[in-house]
């Protein structure tokens, strides 16, 4: 506990998957309990569980009526938000700087704070790695949050339009990473344009739409079994997809990328989506042990390899399993990590004995929109070999996002919000527009 009397201060930074379910827990656990604060710092106002973001790209799914905003949930859930972004921290001192925070015309909201900690969490996430592709910054978008989701559903009704006056248009849409955002991104971008002769465009059809789905590797999905790569490649070439594998990209220019073998992929719009880093700034703070993609290096109980006082979970976590392997970069990770976190927390406040991680592997599920989702259960257990698809593996898709809302808003209230979607879906047009 702290000294002189203070509460002991417990500092979240990073909203996202893992972070907010963390805050959650632990403000419902010390809501009574004065002697312990809690905090939560993000750089963004309101949550959208990441996996979704492929699906506000197309328009599927609308953030400004699907989002969890910060500052409600907070004071529903008895912790403290602060907005504003990391950029500092001092070890010895036990604080964090964050950055001035500034409107469109540069005129100061929130200037440069200090926040003290006693405990501090770590769940900034990850974001794409262009591994210093030519091009790929200048040309490519991104789907690292919901405001670059957004940006491409602009760019990509704007074409729509365009490609409607044509009487023989096409609109060319090229995907570098066939990990689970590329995949689902391209099934769900034949399923908004079937939908577009409802809504004004009826020369819009999926005919009038070629996408490219491009994998370094020899297969799509390389991080699940080679059941659900096969299954769902042969969904996405039904559909229409052209799916590119072993295709290294070495450049993006502003009309399609350049092959390692010098071949040209047309394109009208970009995506990248090839493999996932920490955010860089956090080689630039010199205050971790970090491997070649940032991740922080951790203790089996989650705590910083050089600073028991800082745990770190989700993607930005580099932990260590006992076949020599990584804990993978995904959203159960970040839910177990954050539930053992929570525990450890109160354990270390209490001066006991830590518990270990152990991840535990709960399958895979890829979701290709309304056509179909493919995927695996009880991956320790089975050693992913219980494949399902169809309409089973679609439930238990959903479900998994159900979970993450009972999580964060609990039970009742997350039943709720299902109840709200379901009359939301009558009166709202099946996919955003503007």
């Amino acid at each position: 506990m702290s000294n002189n009397n203070q509460p002991h201060k417990i500092l979240v930074i990073g909203g996202g998957a893992g972070g907010l379910e963390l805050v959650t827990q632990l403000g419902r656990r010390y809501k009574k309990n004065t002697n312990i604060q809690v905090t939560l710092v993000d750089q963004k106002r309101s949550h959208i569980w990441k996996p979704l973001l492929h699906e506000v790209a197309t328009g599927s799914l609308d953030p400004s009526t699907d989002a969890v905003i910060y500052h409600a949930h907070a004071a529903k859930h008895h912790y403290e938000f602060q907005l504003g972004t990391f950029c500092g921290l001092d070890r010895a001192s036990k604080t964090v700087t964050l950055a001035e925070i500034l409107d469109d015309n540069d005129q100061q909201i929130l200037p440069e704070r200090t926040l003290q900690f006693d405990t501090l969490i770590l769940a900034i996430g990850s974001v794409s790695n262009d591994f210093n592709t030519p091009g790929v910054k200048e040309h490519c978008f991104f789907l690292d949050t919901a405001k670059q989701a957004e940006r491409f559903h602009n760019a990509l009704i704007n074409n729509f339009m365009r490609v409607n006056q044509q009487d023989e248009g096409v609109l060319n849409i090229a995907i570098v990473g066939a990990g689970a955002t590329g995949v689902e991104l391209s099934a769900e971008l034949y399923n908004v344009t079937d939908m577009l002769k409802s809504y004004g465009l009826p020369k819009m059809t999926s005919k009038q739409l070629k996408v490219s789905i491009i994998e370094a590797g020899p297969r799509i999905l390389p991080a699940l079994p080679a059941r659900i790569s096969s299954s769902a490649k042969n969904e996405l070439s039904a559909l229409g997809v052209e799916v590119c594998e072993n295709t290294l990209i070495k450049q993006a220019e502003a009309d399609g990328f350049i092959t390692a073998e010098g071949d040209k992929i047309s394109a009208d719009m970009m995506i990248w989506a090839a493999g996932v880093k920490a955010p860089d700034f956090l080689a630039d703070i010199y205050q971790f042990e970090l491997t070649r993609t940032n991740q922080i290096l951790v203790k089996p109980t989650l705590q910083a390899s050089n600073d028991d006082s800082i745990f770190v979970i989700g993607d930005c976590c580099a932990c260590a399993q006992e076949d020599g392997s990584w804990v993978p970069p995904r959203a159960q990770s970040a839910h177990q990590m954050a539930s053992l976190v929570k525990t450890n927390i109160h354990q270390q406040i209490n001066n006991k004995a830590l518990k270990h991680f152990t991840y535990k592997d709960h399958g895979s599920l890829v979701n290709l929109s309304r056509y179909s989702t493919v995927g695996s259960l009880m991956g320790n257990l089975t050693r992913n070999s219980m494949f399902i698809e169809g309409r089973i593996a679609r439930v238990v898709y959903i479900s998994l996002y159900r979970m993450h809302q009972i999580a964060i808003h609990g039970f009742f209230k997350a039943m709720m919000v299902y109840v709200a979607e379901k009359v939301g879906k009558v009166v709202r047009p099946k996919m955003k527009l503007h």
